[in-house]
């Protein structure tokens, strides 16, 4: 950012995130409020102080952060620390429409459109646990795009007729988590608080509850007004259905992650709804593992990714089979060979009483590692 500053945002298992935090906020007082205010500038503070002078940091992230400080001209009567939580996510409506991920990705089109929403599905973790082995985990963490543009429902702004007849929510609108992950942000609250604000006037006008205004003519003032209520421009090509692929096909949904993979879509052609990819970072700590019982016999193995010139070009592959276990390194810049979607890893035999186990890692991959899918074709 301008002026020698940065905007610091979370990433990846332990970051800026006071995770596990934030749960009493929208039913707090303002006691609780505070107090929560408070607990989560301490864990800045001492996240912040850690990272610059803990002797288990490296010496190069500690330095780095030595010379980090808050501004000078900002934020004045709080020592430079914002006065104010961003509080993404509290109170929402359960109204005659609620908008879902069906609406984001277009599964479900919303026929009283008064505006559009165009952002990832996004989450971040919304706790932390031991699991059964433990080990620390973090869950809830969501980033799924690769979808255009779409309408959000009048009736997901509005609440139920027996409720309340006089109220128009722009912001905390009836959406579920997920699709409020994509929904909230700040220029699709201006354009929604637009149309909330035509919809008031018409209701007015009509001397009409805002459930009974005339939708039509609301729709044509919005028109007239310069709201975009329909995406026209390109639109991405939808993920293949791993339903409708020969053997049997495990979409990376489905893998059991080692460290933060990230869900992406950008480059086209893919099983699903989009790929993970690892960041190009923390090599050697990251990995994921497909498991599936399978019927006994011989299959051939392939791993789908989307190749690129930013990709690994010695991704590990590490098959469990039958008779043992076998790695083969896979160059992702080079175009799959099967179908420009799979990439053949070998003829492995199977048993029927364990599962066949794929396990992509990062050591030494040499770039980004994508993993879009495993597919078990079966052999003679």
């Amino acid at each position: 950012m301008p002026n020698r500053k940065t905007d610091v945002n979370n990433n990846f298992g332990f970051s800026t995130d006071n995770i596990g935090f934030s749960y009493a906020w929208p039913d707090g007082d303002y006691a609780t409020r505070d107090k929560m205010f408070q607990e989560h500038l301490l864990y800045q503070r001492g996240l912040l102080w850690a990272l610059a002078n803990e002797p288990r940091v490296p010496e190069a992230i500690r330095r780095e952060v030595s010379r980090w400080g808050n501004c000078k001209d900002e934020f004045l009567e709080h020592a430079g620390w914002s006065h104010q939580l961003y509080v993404r996510e509290a109170r929402r409506m359960i109204s005659d429409t609620v908008m879902t991920q069906h609406h984001c990705q277009g599964r479900v089109v919303a026929e009283d459109p008064v505006g559009l929403a165009a952002y990832t599905m996004d989450s971040h973790n919304v706790q932390r646990y031991v699991d059964s082995k433990g080990f620390a985990r973090n869950e809830g963490d969501v980033q799924v795009g690769g979808f255009p543009p779409y309408p959000i429902s009048y009736r997901s702004i509005v609440p139920k007729t027996e409720q309340c007849q006089n109220l128009l929510v722009p912001v905390c609108l009836a959406a579920s988590h997920i699709a409020y992950g994509s929904i909230r942000m700040e220029p699709v609250f201006m354009v929604l608080g637009q149309s909330s604000a035509t919809a008031a006037c018409q209701s007015l006008e009509q001397d009409s509850s805002v459930q009974k205004i005339e939708m039509a003519r609301l729709l044509e003032r919005l028109k007239a007004d310069g709201q975009v209520l329909e995406w026209t421009g390109p639109s991405r090509p939808a993920g293949l259905d791993p339903k409708k692929l020969p053997g049997i096909v495990v979409d990376d949904q489905a893998a059991q992650r080692q460290g933060e993979w990230l869900t992406s879509a950008s480059v086209p052609r893919y099983v699903g709804t989009g790929y993970l990819h690892d960041g190009d970072e923390q090599k050697g700590k990251k990995s994921l593992r497909f498991e599936q019982l399978l019927k006994a016999g011989k299959y051939e193995v392939r791993l789908a990714y989307t190749p690129h010139q930013n990709r690994g070009t010695k991704v590990p592959v590490t098959i469990e089979h039958a008779s043992g276990s076998q790695t083969v390194q896979v160059n992702q810049r080079r175009e799959p060979a099967v179908d420009k979607l799979f990439q053949p890893l070998g003829v492995f035999e199977f048993a029927a009483d364990k599962p066949a186990v794929v396990t992509i890692g990062t050591t030494d991959a040499a770039g980004y590692v994508v993993v879009d899918a495993i597919q078990f074709v079966p052999r003679d």
